[in-house]
């Protein structure tokens, strides 16, 4: 019995060796004989070879002496009457920048208006003629609906230039951070 099961297990094996799909396969031996795979050469990598830096005694192209050179002695005098007075206290509003901080109302004392103006947790009063913002900005005037200020920004050759721009009042939903 076990001989008969080797046998049929043989015979099937040899059966399953048909020639089915000879053509197909024919046919992609003939497609295949002429494909052979080509790498091309790595190329040729060329010794590394310092060049020694002899310029020590040349300025320096991007130093501070360099650039006062190419901008001129006549343009570092300009900014004139724009030019901020670095020597003047900053108030407590100067550390922040405009964009964070955030006019919550006004309020009026002997014809004198104010605004509240807050910055991270705290509430500051503010009046024309102080300062906040990180550009030198000055308030100018205070309505109920925004805060004027003229900023000084430097531009690339050194001039000073004024610019004006409002900080506008919060919408009570926002205040209250809805």
């Amino acid at each position: 019995m076990r001989n008969l099961a080797i046998i049929l297990t043989v015979l099937s094996l040899a059966a399953c060796g048909g020639d089915e799909h000879q053509d197909l396969k024919a046919e992609l031996k003939n497609i295949a004989k002429d494909l052979r795979g080509h790498i091309d050469p790595l190329p040729v990598v060329k010794p590394y070879q310092p060049v020694p830096y002899q310029a020590f005694d040349m300025p320096d192209p991007f130093g501070p002496a360099k650039i006062e050179l190419a901008i001129g002695p006549a343009a570092k005098s300009k900014g004139g009457a724009n030019a901020p007075d670095i020597r003047r206290p900053k108030e407590p509003l100067e550390a922040y920048p405009l964009e964070t901080l955030k006019m919550v109302g006004t309020l009026s004392q002997k014809d004198v208006n104010y605004a509240l103006v807050r910055a991270d947790s705290s509430l500051y009063r503010v009046k024309a003629g102080n300062y906040m913002g990180q550009n030198f900005g000055i308030i100018t005037e205070i309505t109920d609906t925004q805060i004027n200020l003229k900023e000084l920004v430097q531009d690339a050759s050194g001039d000073w230039n004024e610019r004006k721009i409002a900080l506008q009042i919060l919408e009570a939903d926002a205040a209250k951070g809805k």
